[in-house]
């Protein structure tokens, strides 16, 4: 079965769990901001694979993105390269994000040094774990690029719900009980 994400407007907390109980997942994400950046507002995204849910988030393939050379490539000559920036960037990148002060890009998609030092990581490990994969360095960027911004997704806004340990799915214990103490607070539970 194919991995994939769910989008789903869950206002309060009774449709949070109703829905969580038919079916949880390893990753959720929502907007911890108002309004919220590339979501509606109350709205959730759910996957079992980070990547995916990442992409969804950013509009990966409706919008067409893509890893490219950028201009500011060291092999370009003709065009001087600002320090910190690496030589690639996504191409059709949300122009939502541009906002966003993040160590991992910059407005349109160039992306910083520190997703080509990530890709050289990930690709050192592989070859000290005796994993020998034929991956272009493209896919090495791409890789690394998801995971630094999981890493950085809640300093731009979001809430991102990992599970704990050796947990199957998400935990999401302790964010319910907060919501359910503030509706209730609120009056309406």
């Amino acid at each position: 079965m194919p991995e994939s994400c769910v989008r789903q407007v869950l206002p309060n907390v009774m449709d949070f769990k109703k829905f969580w109980k038919d079916k949880p997942f390893k990753y959720v994400l929502t907007s911890n901001e108002f309004p919220p950046t590339l979501l509606e507002p109350e709205e959730w995204i759910f996957s079992d694979d980070i990547n995916l849910l990442l992409k969804e988030l950013m509009q990966f393939d409706q919008r067409k993105m893509t890893f490219v050379q950028s201009p500011f490539n060291p092999k370009n000559k003709n065009i001087l390269r600002p320090e910190g920036l690496s030589p690639w960037k996504i191409n059709h990148f949300p122009e939502e994000w541009n906002i966003f002060v993040c160590e991992v890009f910059v407005p349109e998609g160039h992306l910083t040094c520190l997703v080509t030092k990530e890709a050289d990581s990930l690709k050192q490990i592989d070859a000290s774990m005796g994993v020998l994969k034929e991956s272009t360095e493209k896919q090495n960027v791409e890789k690394a690029f998801f995971s630094l911004l999981e890493q950085h997704i809640e300093k731009m806004g979001y809430l991102l719900l990992k599970p704990l340990d050796k947990s199957k799915y998400a935990s999401i214990n302790s964010y319910i009980s907060a919501w359910e103490e503030d509706e209730k607070e609120a009056g309406l539970l």
